[in-house]
């Protein structure tokens, strides 16, 4: 039992290290991936279309960096700027999501890469904290799972 606690603590420990120290090439690739869902946004009940509508609606946030970006999508082309980035779905006409000028009131202006990056940064305190008391049970266990076996060990010797 011991053993197979350590296994889990050495697994979690190596995953912990590896996410800090690419911490920044996962920034990169979300911020890569999500210039490719823009690029590639479509009204069809695709996966990463709905993945920029939600994150859009819910961090109240339109494009990567600002609601501008949308101006190189070829879905800006054919219906302007989507609705999951207006402010107040009964103000948002669609002739006004088509011009940048008069979207630009009635939409999120700030990017959602910084709103995701930032909210996920300022989450990693809790993340870690609760990471400490995960780790600090599972070596209790392997000391007290180290003891036990000791402990069963002498009391067989004794019993002859």
């Amino acid at each position: 039992y011991a053993m197979f606690l350590s296994l889990i603590f050495l697994i979690v420990l190596v995953a912990a290290v590896v996410g800090f120290v690419f911490r920044h090439e996962i920034k990169t690739n979300f911020e890569s991936n999500l210039n490719l869902a823009l690029r590639d946004y479509n009204v069809t009940s695709d996966r990463h279309s709905e993945a920029v509508d939600t994150i859009q609606r819910t961090l109240h946030c339109c494009g990567v960096q600002n609601f501008s970006d949308w101006e190189r999508t070829e879905y800006f082309t054919q219906r302007g700027i989507p609705r999951s980035c207006c402010k107040s779905q009964d103000d948002c006409s669609e002739e006004d999501l088509k011009d940048l000028t008069k979207a630009k009131p009635k939409v999120f202006v700030d990017g959602c890469f910084f709103l995701v990056t930032s909210t996920m940064e300022s989450k990693m305190s809790v993340v870690a904290g609760i990471s400490f008391g995960i780790a600090c049970f599972q070596l209790i266990g392997i000391i007290l799972s180290c003891c036990l076996s000791q402990y069963i060990t002498n009391n067989q010797y004794e019993m002859v």
